[in-house]
């Protein structure tokens, strides 16, 4: 596991700390969870953009056929 030290607003640092307690998380963990979420979401949008570039129109349309 590695140790990253990131500099944030004090206003999003109050906002993740009233989450992570709501959570019943550490900050640490939300931070973690958080990060997982927007990298998947990243990854999938490029994933979806390689798999658009492999498409072909008239298999698609027969498909629907």
């Amino acid at each position: 596991m590695s140790t990253i030290s990131i500099r944030i607003p004090d206003s999003l640092h109050k906002r993740l700390k009233i989450l992570a307690a709501k959570e019943h998380v550490s900050m640490n963990q939300l931070i973690a969870i958080s990060l997982a979420e927007k990298v998947s979401a990243l990854e999938t949008e490029d994933y979806l953009e390689m798999r658009a570039k492999l498409a072909d129109e008239s298999k698609f349309k027969a498909a629907l056929a």
